[in-house]
């Protein structure tokens, strides 16, 4: 879950369970070209991963294909960053390089950063069922179940793919009659940002 990032006084690195790798790597059909905070125990094994101290996945770039994120859940006192900004960096590549991005996240529907990087922008979710996912501490099984509800967040055009690999894994939601649309006006605290209409994509 810290995924190549400390926390405070924590040591220890959370990295994605095996069978979410899979279905990350069967979706990308086989290629993870990018997993922009990876740590020495990951088992994702994208082509190309940052890594802390050296490199700092929020201040590399994201021109890839295909990206990976378990983000650290957590703040990172250290460099001042949260989660808010590995979910924008999320949104934002697939704006800017139409790269295929899935993120393994928190649910946490009434944030900022769900509201600004999520709704509206994003393709799909999947509510996972796990309970109390158990994520890899140190590259090993055994670790203690996530105290919250985790989702698969996905950026990109083939949202019939991640519901044919994903629907195994839990409650799978479109989320593309949200782009460009304005939301939540009647809540206490509604939508950040207002949407603009996003370009269609060209085909092929």
């Amino acid at each position: 879950m810290t995924a190549g990032r400390t926390l405070n006084t924590l040591s220890q690195e959370w990295g994605t369970p095996e069978k979410y790798v899979n279905a990350v790597r069967e979706f990308f059909r086989g290629h993870i070209a990018l997993d922009p905070c990876s740590n020495e125990y990951s088992i994702v094994h994208a082509q190309t991963e940052y890594r802390l101290p050296k490199h700092d996945g929020l201040r590399e770039t994201w021109d890839s294909p295909t990206i990976y994120v378990n983000p650290p859940y957590g703040i990172d006192k250290e460099r001042g960053t949260s989660i808010k900004k590995w979910l924008c960096r999320c949104a934002t590549a697939h704006k800017e390089y139409k790269s295929e991005v899935l993120a393994l996240v928190p649910v946490a529907t009434n944030t900022g950063h769900w509201k600004n990087n999520v709704f509206g922008k994003a393709t799909a979710v999947c509510f996972l069922y796990d309970t109390r996912l158990k994520f890899l501490v140190n590259g090993q099984n055994g670790g203690k179940g996530a105290p919250m509800s985790c989702a698969m967040v996905y950026w990109g055009k083939d949202f019939d793919r991640f519901l044919s690999i994903f629907a195994k894994f839990g409650a799978v939601i479109d989320l593309r009659p949200l782009k460009g649309k304005k939301f939540g006006e009647c809540s206490e605290n509604g939508q950040m940002d207002l949407i603009p209409e996003e370009e269609p994509e060209e085909e092929g």
